[in-house]
């Protein structure tokens, strides 16, 4: 694929060289500068003056010409090489290199030349240091041998002669680095050291060598197979060759461009990716050279320049051809000829450019990479989505523009399934870049398209989108959510812009069946959830009705599961919620359990409440079925467990209400709790003839007694059963039960006198043998009670003889060893070693500072 790099512009045309002289022939070309010098083949310099004029974005020169000046030879001028710094110019005809005044070409007067020389180069890297003179290169007359010179003003002077091992075509210098075309192979040989090293074969018979110094240490060479190949002074290649005609005549360097002339052709090759970029017609061309950036290109009648394109140009017509990762090889290597803050804008807008070309082809991993790397402003990518920006959005499109495109539709020509893709990446790239600095100073746009985009699609991230932090902007989203039928959905957005009324509107009406949306299946439960986390007080109370007609013993969770600190508020107090769950009963109940067994609020109110609810709906229930109820059993167990557990009811009020009724169990806790045990067992052995209730109930009745109270319960059971009036078989067993299964809550003599001397042993065996084993259990632990206590007491006597040790004698003729005055009282100190002191005395503890023991008597 063609690119235009170069342009072909006439610099010296025919008339102005020859006139009317149709034998004259250019022969070779040098430019310093605005000097242009042409030698010919009738040995005559001529030198023009080229203006460069650019209008209208087209270049053209103008060549003026200065003078012209014969040589005084018969032959042909070989070639010319400009030294600017001396102000002279190095000319090359019959093997002789003659130097002349650049500007009136006459020969310097001290007449100082080269002789014997077949070719020249000058050493654009010289090792002198030397700004006042010229290092030339030639291949000598001689055969085999190179020779270095240095050039001065007005004098030559050789520094180096080189045999080579064969006879040299052409040469090119860098330090001291000599690149050579011999006869039958190209090699590098460093003059100064000698040592030389084979670069490739090459036959000079048939083809015309090129050796090109192309920058610091590297060579552009002619290979074999038409191959253009770079070498640097180490004999290595860091660059992949380039595929020329087998007829190259000549080479030149443009960065990043390698241009060659044939018989034919100028070829235009990348160095970057050595793909062919441009061929240009150009017939009878023999000479290419580059000098100073510019390249020229003659015949044997005129001279032409190729005029470099713009870079940015070049890499705009790439990618109008959407040859992308060619404009990117060639933007990354306009980096070294443009500014760098220009360089930096220009290559992110490229990048820009590329990842549209890449999404337009719905490339778009590459695409996004495109995007982040040239810091795409991503409303570039919304634009293009009809609708997607905000209408409050100031946003317009960057000129010139990225893109081709007016929006989607015409990018994907209305294919819906390119459409639905191009939307899924939007959607990705928007979600990743939104928490990004690339989101920065416009994220109201990118969160609302994001909404958009997921509202459309009936994507499941909206809802994340609308419970977390984001900028969606209101109106817009509203009015799109409301299109899509996402109710709920614009409930969220209402609820995190501060507007919880109008989104408990929303749910609220979804619940009732006004408006569709099945975004929740629960979204009663999730209403009554945001109600009791809700703060604003009146908003909870204005629909407290509405959730607790729902569900009863869901719509109290408003009350029961608030926060603690919303509890205290004066608004939720206690009281204003019963009186709103008056006509609620479940709910009531509910909200008393939460006050009684929840929160454990000791109020004589609640309580009582709580067990006359409990008592109703026993008795409502048991007025309406007489099978196994469940409901009815749950709500006796509550019942029968608040009675029992709780000690702030109103035991007299609940036992007037059961008086009467069949709720024997119930009348005997409250008789238990009035410490009437005998009114409770009564009710249980002989009204109920429930055993084993009767046994239970002395057991959780003595709960956190001691056991002298526990022995009174059970031996004031044991005495209803063998009440002298009571003659039922029945409660004999169900007493010699209660001995047998509870041995240790009885006093065994006591359980011997009461019970009648008819019963057998064989019948009571399971109760004495347990009050034995408990009878010998407890003495048996009172004996090692008294033997760890005889022993502990053992060892305090053990001790306190060790503590006595040996006696101290005190008497009124012992001095105290401080003051040296007789003891007259009994108390006294004495140290370790046996040494005794008034008690005042060892109180200064400075004079005595070994004090270890203490003793008084």
């Amino acid at each position: 694929m063609s690119l235009k790099a170069f342009e072909l512009v006439p610099a010296v045309e025919r008339e102005m060289l020859m006139g009317d002289k149709a034998r004259i022939n250019v022969e070779c070309i040098e430019c310093c500068g605005k000097n242009l010098y042409i030698g010919t083949n009738d040995c005559f310099v001529y030198h023009f003056l080229l203006e460069e004029k650019i209008s209208a974005e087209k270049v053209t020169f103008a060549a003026t010409k200065q003078l012209h000046k014969y040589l005084g030879f018969k032959k042909a001028v070989s070639e010319l090489k400009a030294a600017s710094a001396l102000n002279r110019l190095l000319v090359l005809c019959d093997n002789t290199i003659t130097l002349v005044n650049m500007m009136n070409l006459e020969p310097i007067p001290t007449g100082a030349r080269i002789k014997g020389a077949v070719t020249f180069t000058v050493n654009e890297n010289p090792m002198s240091g030397d700004p006042f003179c010229v290092e030339v290169c030639i291949i000598s007359v001689k055969r085999r041998t190179i020779q270095m010179f240095m050039v001065y003003e007005d004098r030559v002077q050789i520094v180096k002669e080189v045999s080579t091992p064969e006879q040299p075509c052409a040469v090119a210098v860098d330090g001291h680095y000599l690149c050579l075309a011999l006869t039958t192979q190209y090699i590098i040989l460093n003059y100064n050291t000698g040592i030389s090293q084979d670069l490739f074969p090459y036959c000079s018979d048939e083809k015309r060598p090129i050796v090109k110094r192309i920058g610091r240490q590297e060579f552009l060479l002619a290979g074999p197979g038409g191959l253009g190949m770079f070498a640097t002074v180490d004999g290595i290649s860091q660059r992949a060759p380039v595929h020329w005609s087998e007829n190259v005549i000549g080479a030149a360097l443009c960065f990043p461009y390698v241009v060659a002339l044939d018989d034919e052709f100028i070829t235009v090759h990348s160095m970057l990716d050595q793909l062919l970029k441009q061929t240009l017609s150009f017939k009878e061309g023999h000479i290419l050279q580059d000098f100073e950036g510019k390249v020229f290109v003659a015949t044997n009648k005129g001279v032409y320049i190729l005029v470099p394109l713009p870079l940015e140009r070049q890499i705009q017509d790439l990618l109008s051809s959407h040859r992308v990762e060619e404009a990117l090889i060639l933007a990354k290597a306009a980096r070294r000829n443009i500014p760098k803050e220009k360089f930096q804008v220009m290559y992110k807008r490229i990048l820009q450019q590329a990842g549209f070309i890449h999404f337009a082809q719905l490339q778009f991993l590459e695409a996004k990479e495109l995007f982040r790397s040239g810091q795409l402003d991503v409303r570039e990518l919304i634009s293009l989505y009809p609708f997607l920006l905000p209408t409050s959005s100031s946003f317009t499109r960057s000129h010139p523009p990225l893109h081709e495109y007016a929006d989607l539709n015409q990018l994907t020509q209305g294919d819906q399934e390119k459409m639905t893709k191009c939307k899924r990446f939007l959607m990705s790239y928007l979600n990743e870049v939104r928490s990004t600095e690339v989101a920065n100073g416009y994220k109201e746009d990118i969160d609302t398209a994001l909404l958009k985009l997921y509202a459309e699609a009936n994507h499941e991230s909206l809802l994340d989108l609308l419970v977390s932090e984001n900028f969606c902007l209101l109106t817009d989203s509203a009015t799109w959510l409301e299109k899509h039928k996402k109710y709920f959905a614009l409930g969220l957005l209402h609820h995190y812009n501060g507007q919880d009324a109008a989104a408990l509107q929303l749910w609220v009406n979804i619940v009732n069946g006004d408006i569709q949306d099945s975004t929740r299946s629960d979204l009663y439960e999730y209403i009554v959830d945001f109600l009791t986390f809700c703060s604003d007080q009146e908003l909870v109370w204005k629909y407290a009705e509405w959730v607790l007609q729902k569900s009863e013993e869901v719509g109290v969770q408003i009350f029961t599961k608030r926060p603690l600190e919303e509890q205290g508020k004066n608004s939720f107090n206690s009281d204003n919620v019963m009186n709103c769950l008056n006509k609620y009963p479940k709910s009531l109940v509910k909200y008393l359990e939460y006050l009684v067994l929840d929160k454990k609020i000791k109020k004589e109110k609640y309580h009582t409440h709580l067990a006359v609810l409990y008592l109703e709906t026993v008795l409502k229930l048991k007025s309406v079925t007489t099978d196994n109820c469940v409901e009815l059993t749950e709500t006796q167990t509550k019942l029968r467990s608040l009675l029992q557990k709780s000690d702030f009811y109103r035991i007299h009020f609940i036992l007037d209400k059961i008086k009467g009724m069949d709720l024997h169990m119930e009348r005997a806790i409250l008789y238990g709790k009035l410490e009437e045990h005998d009114k409770a067992l009564h009710i249980l052995v002989h009204e109920s003839k429930d055993f084993a209730a009767a046994e239970d109930y002395c057991i959780w009745s003595s709960e956190s007694k001691d056991l002298p109270y526990r022995q009174r319960l059970f031996h004031m059971l044991l005495s209803v059963y063998l009440n002298p009036g009571s003659s039922d078989c029945e409660l004999v067993m169900a007493a010699v039960d209660l001995l047998n299964n509870h041995a240790a809550e009885f006093d065994a003599a006591r359980v011997l006198q009461l019970v009648p001397d008819s019963w057998s042993v064989q019948l009571l065996s399971p109760f004495l043998t347990g009050a034995m084993r408990e009878s010998i259990h407890a003495k048996r632990m009172t004996q090692i009670t008294l033997g760890l206590a005889k022993a502990e007491n053992l060892i305090y006597k053990h001790d306190k003889v060790k503590l006595k040790g040996s006696p101290v004698i005190l008497s009124d003729k012992k001095l105290c060893q401080v003051c040296q005055s007789p003891f007259c009282e009994p108390a006294f100190v004495r140290y370790p070693n046996g040494g005794m002191v008034h008690t005042h005395c060892a109180a200064n503890r400075l004079m005595n500072p070994n004090m270890t023991h203490h003793s008084q008597t």
